[in-house]
């Protein structure tokens, strides 16, 4: 998919000239951006790496790994048939998991001795800032799109429960519990009413039968008392 600039390029006057570094770094980075950019439409993108192999399996590779196989499956499907400067997208999944051991080693530390047509992966470096810069917008975007759909699903619950507020069944299931619950508040408060009631009737036997009693000690002493002024 990736196509790197020639090598090497002519003047008007037929003199070659050789594009420089940082001409090469740049066409690669607008590159990334591009792709990644359209590629994370389809889910948040975990890592995504581009070959810069020469070999026919591995030239201009572009290789992405989403967060989830739904969103992987998306991209298979959306970039089937698609273009993509002139060229058609041939979109498949791919068996590597761990970019880290498809990667060849030596060519990260300059010694890889099979050059180009090596059969593990020569990844182009991207630059730090670009590279944080695009995986932030893209939280920022995804994180927007999951609070949309969060709010459209909480309106169409609130839609559904309005519609069932509104079915006659509903309504009268409601006037039902309002009814059964008034009769059993009613209830609620003749029992406090008995209670209180019979509270009282105890408090009033108590009292009189405390007054009973001191009438029957204060007789029984008057009695006591006449005995003792005959005897004497």
């Amino acid at each position: 998919m990736y196509v790197a600039p020639p090598a090497t390029a002519f003047n008007p006057d037929g003199s070659v000239a050789e594009p420089k570094p940082d001409d090469m770094q740049q066409h690669f980075e607008d590159f990334y951006e591009d792709v990644f950019n359209e590629l994370s439409n389809f889910g948040e993108i975990d890592e995504m790496k581009i070959c810069d192999n020469i070999g026919d399996h591995l030239l201009g590779n572009v290789y992405v790994k989403f967060f989830d196989e739904e969103s992987a499956e998306k991209a298979v499907k959306g970039l089937s048939g698609r273009f993509y400067a002139g060229r058609p997208i041939s979109a498949e999944f791919s068996p590597v998991t761990d970019f880290r051991e498809a990667r060849c080693r030596q060519y990260d530390m300059g010694e890889c001795t099979r050059g180009g047509y090596c059969n593990f992966m020569h990844l182009k470096i991207v630059s730090r800032n670009l590279e944080k810069r695009l995986f932030h917008e893209q939280k920022k975007k995804h994180r927007r799109s999951r609070s949309r759909s969060r709010s459209r699903s909480r309106s169409r619950s609130r839609s559904r429960e309005r519609k069932r507020s509104r079915s006659p069944k509903h309504r009268r299931s409601r006037r039902s519990r309002s009814r059964s619950g008034s009769r059993g508040r009613d209830g609620g408060r003749d029992r406090d009413r008995r209670d209180r009631d019979r509270d009282r009737d105890r408090e009033r036997d108590r009292r009189d039968r405390d007054r009973e009693k001191v009438h029957r000690d204060r007789g029984g002493d008057r009695e006591r008392e006449f005995e003792g002024e005959q005897y004497n």
